[in-house]
């Protein structure tokens, strides 16, 4: 079963079938007779290389001669790959070499702590595009993206969906992340309708 999202940026949302074909950077997935190759990691590679049944988050990259599925274990991966491609000069290929060089936590180490050394020493990444990174990426990191990625999977699905539906809205996903976090603070239990309409009331 794929779940489609229709906005222009995000059409493959998951692939969730058997794991047919795998190595270090390619993976085939079967959904309902259709095969779907997709990139990933390394890391992605090490947590399901030995499952039968999986699914697997999608990030989909469209250009003139190919749409190309990346895809990705688990969410704080996949966000990682989503801040990184962000940044001028870093490709999705680049990207995806980076996160199979080091861990998602030791990227975000790296990335918050300024650590440059470690960041050049990935193939592709020379002194100025690591330096771009740092520049664009701290304070993003430090104030939104993947810090907030792991409150949101304890929360629960509802919070999920509810972040989803804000950003099919129209609303940014950092600005969402945001305004649901103040409500999950609160420390009280509310639906997927009710956590949509507290967090339009703030944003």
């Amino acid at each position: 079963m794929i779940a489609f999202f229709c906005t222009s940026k995000r059409m493959i949302e998951h692939l969730n079938g058997k794991l047919t074909t795998i190595t270090p950077a390619f993976a085939v997935i079967d959904c309902g007779g259709v095969g779907y190759g997709v990139s990933i990691s390394l890391q992605t590679f090490e947590k399901i290389k030995s499952q039968q049944q999986l699914k697997l988050l999608i990030h989909m990259v469209v250009r003139e001669d190919a749409h190309i599925l990346f895809g990705f274990a688990e969410e704080t991966e996949r966000v990682l790959f989503r801040l990184l491609i962000s940044v001028q000069g870093i490709g999705p290929n680049t990207a995806r070499m980076m996160l199979s060089s080091l861990t998602a936590s030791e990227l975000q180490n790296a990335i918050m702590t300024g650590n440059l050394a470690l960041l050049k020493s990935v193939k592709g990444v020379g002194p100025k595009t690591a330096q771009r990174l740092l520049i664009e990426l701290q304070d993003k990191m430090k104030t939104g993206g993947t810090e907030h990625t792991a409150t949101f999977r304890a929360a629960g699905a509802q919070v999920e969906e509810a972040l989803t539906a804000l950003t099919m809205l129209g609303f940014t996903k950092n600005d969402s992340e945001k305004a649901l976090l103040k409500i999950i603070n609160t420390g009280s239990t509310f639906t997927v309708e009710e956590l949509v309409k507290q967090a339009l009331k703030t944003l």
